[in-house]
């Protein structure tokens, strides 16, 4: 019979269990973990390890008591970490591979053996990043060297005043609460996951303020609103009181509506369910996607607030000043104006030479 996972049994152990057989190799053996999704990665990693005649192991292949990089992943995600490209490591690695074995070199060749063709920056987010994070939950140092470029192209590009103004108000003829959504994160500078998963139970709107669960920058901590972007989320509440503040889920819908809200600023027609194929007419905001809000934020706020790179970092948003510092390219005015101290040559000049 095939493979299948076996509810903890009472009173017996808290884990899971695999029992069965798979291409004519028996097993039985425990999952360590009592979390079904966690027991279905290891039931695949076993069935991907039969496959390759790598299971059962060998006796003299795994020292008693010496982890895994199994053992490690299932700690790992045991402990509620992302597990985002666990499964394909695991499957990589398999069951038998020890973590005195994950060294350098061993990463270096599960980054091309598992993503051959792809830039470096994904080989770091879907190998590097996460072998890193489950050597170090499991107590073991390795200084990666990420592969270069893994920081993939840095972008900035950020929306003009215009630009900004005629997509949002173009959002408002798709859907009113996409385009209090675009404002939210104009004026806050959060990620759109983050935004997602605000509920109402964060909000303080008497004091204009947002407690925000970050997924990158560091603990958790308050975004102040504008008074114009409060009033409107309290309109909001009037009609949506319970649950998550904005009720989108990430995914084709929602980058449809951004698509409709760009062409329609432009003039361009846009169906308004994306049919089968259907690409997206070549135009100047194309480049536009929902980061680009937050990159137009942190600009705004050095170039119109006056705020500096200490001042983005205190806003909780960024990590630190090496990330902040991507923005100082926004406020360049100041020391352009020292052009004009600059000696004159040639006498006077009227555009056309002398």
């Amino acid at each position: 019979m095939p493979l299948k996972l076996k509810k903890p049994r009472k009173g017996k152990s808290p884990n899971f269990s695999i029992r069965g057989s798979y291409l004519g190799i028996a097993v039985d053996k425990s999952c360590g973990t009592h979390r079904r999704s966690v027991a279905r990665t290891v039931l695949r990693a076993i069935e991907w390890a039969i496959e390759r005649g790598e299971y059962p192991p060998r006796e003299a292949e795994i020292e008693p008591g010496q982890p895994t990089f199994l053992s490690a992943a299932v700690a790992y995600m045991e402990a509620g970490r992302r597990r985002r490209y666990v499964a394909r490591l695991i499957k990589h690695f398999g069951p038998t591979m020890t973590l005195a074995e994950i060294d350098q070199a061993a990463i270096d060749r599960a980054a091309i053996a598992l993503h051959p063709t792809a830039t470096p920056g994904t080989r770091n987010a879907c190998v590097y990043t996460p072998a890193s994070a489950i050597l170090r939950h499991a107590g073991v140092e390795l200084k990666l060297r990420r592969p270069k470029g893994a920081k993939g192209r840095v972008v900035t590009d950020w929306l003009s005043q215009q630009d900004a103004s005629a997509i949002i108000g173009a959002a408002d003829g798709v859907e009113r609460e996409f385009a209090l959504l675009l404002r939210f994160l104009l004026y806050t500078g959060l990620r759109l996951g983050e935004a997602l998963r605000l509920r109402w139970e964060d909000c303080q709107l008497a004091e204009s303020l947002i407690w925000v669960r970050r997924s990158k920058a560091g603990p958790a901590g308050s975004v102040r609103l504008r008074a114009d972007l409060c009033e409107a989320i309290k309109t909001h509440h009037a009609t949506h009181k319970v649950g998550r503040i904005f009720r989108f889920h990430q995914g084709g819908g929602l980058k449809h509506y951004l698509t409709r809200a760009k062409l329609a600023a432009l003039g361009i027609p846009c169906p308004v369910r994306r049919p089968i194929g259907w690409l997206m007419p070549d135009n100047r905001l194309a480049w536009v996607n929902f980061h680009t809000f937050r990159h137009t934020f942190s600009t705004w706020f050095r170039k119109y607030g006056g705020g500096d790179i200490q001042g983005l970092v205190a806003t909780g948003n960024w990590r630190d000043a090496r990330s902040a510092a991507r923005y100082a390219h926004a406020v360049p005015g100041d020391e352009w104006d020292r052009v004009e101290l600059l000696p004159a040559i040639g006498g006077a000049w009227n555009g056309r030479g002398r």
